[in-house]
């Protein structure tokens, strides 16, 4: 693997589980949703996130590019969160700057996974 690949995937990875820490603290202790009950969000967020985990760390292409497909949901619910919240500022419990991280991480492991998984095809890896 070329330390370009590397240096992808590790971003990546990097990403996709500072996406999974975010959905366990913002659902958990920051801000959770106020008509849920206790720790359903948290619950399907965080193992939504989990399905693809084994795979990435057994570094399989496929896995990360599942994966994408399934932060773009993510990406969906911050930039939404964002829209909505607007007006609310960065106070200390306020859904909008979770919404703002959210969104960066998911761009992040987007952009990040499917550049990683074209220089892994390029490289020969099969998905």
């Amino acid at each position: 693997m070329t330390p370009r690949t590397l240096a992808l995937q590790r971003t990546a990875l990097t990403s996709y589980l500072l996406l999974i820490l975010l959905s366990v603290l913002w659902e958990g202790w920051l801000a959770p949703a106020p008509k849920a009950p206790p720790g359903f969000w948290l619950t399907i967020k965080a193992l939504l996130l989990l399905l693809p985990l084994p795979g990435m760390l057994r570094d399989k292409p496929r896995s990360y590019l599942w994966a994408s497909l399934l932060v773009m949901v993510y990406f969906m619910e911050g930039t939404m969160l964002l829209y909505l919240h607007r007006a609310e500022g960065f106070a200390l419990h306020s859904v909008l700057p979770y919404a703002l991280l959210e969104t960066l991480l998911t761009l992040a492991f987007i952009a990040s996974a499917g550049f990683y998984v074209r220089a892994a095809r390029a490289a020969g890896v099969q998905l």
